[in-house]
């Protein structure tokens, strides 16, 4: 698919498909002929050992090079199908690292990483384009809050549910290699320092309770004329 791997200056990893067409062709006939309903990709990515954004992240202080050009594949394949799609890169084997981060270890036990992503297929949800009235089913405007990275905020579905009703919890603790804040896309969010915090945050708005009564500083009472 001549897969081309690039990082933005937020810390982002992206990429380019010099040959999306195969892609869709070859998606299109599985859904024709064999009837599937999720697709999952292993396409091969250009190997880079002795890159130092390789390097970084198998040590756990870098960005997953892969995952931006991963996501395009993906996203492609929802976008124009409307059904589950994950992908999973074909790389060459390297040399075993004993400084390895454990956040990259399960990565280093295969070279296409496809099992999980097969795990994760049969489980995910199909998509639903028109409206029905049914229990089970979730639509975006359900969706009373999101809890993200502080400076992760960059995604498609925060950015869509910015706009809505839904709250948006960023989580300070949880530090990142991004530099994407609410602040620098203009997105109102309610900042916690940790997970614990913001599970607080999450029950006290299922029961009702302002989280501003719950802060140890209250405004002062104003006269009622």
């Amino acid at each position: 698919m001549d897969v081309k791997l690039q990082t933005a200056p937020s810390g982002a990893s992206w990429g380019t498909i010099g040959n999306p067409g195969s892609l869709l062709r070859g998606v299109e006939k599985l859904i024709k002929q064999a009837g599937a309903e999720a697709i999952a990709v292993v396409a091969r990515f250009p190997d880079d050992i002795d890159s130092q954004a390789l390097q970084d992240y198998r040590h756990g202080s870098g960005v997953d090079h892969l995952a931006g050009a991963e996501a395009i594949i993906s996203h492609l394949i929802v976008r124009h199908f409307q059904i589950p799609a994950a992908h999973a890169p074909a790389l060459a084997a390297i040399p075993v690292d004993p400084d390895l981060s454990p956040r990259a270890a399960a990565e280093e036990l295969g070279y296409t990483f496809l099992p999980c992503v097969l795990v994760g297929l049969a489980r995910a949800p199909q998509f639903v384009t028109k409206y029905e009235a049914n229990p089970h089913l979730i639509w975006g405007s359900e969706i009373d809050a999101v809890v993200i990275p502080e400076t992760a905020c960059g995604g498609s579905a925060v950015l869509s549910l910015s706009n809505s009703k839904t709250a948006i919890i960023t989580v300070q603790e949880n530090i990142t290699q991004m530099q994407v804040t609410p602040e620098t896309l203009g997105i109102k969010s309610i900042r916690v320092n940790s997970y614990l915090e913001a599970l607080g945050v999450l029950v006290a708005r299922r029961a009702g309770i302002s989280i501003t009564a719950l802060h140890p500083s209250l405004s002062s009472l104003h006269c009622l004329s």
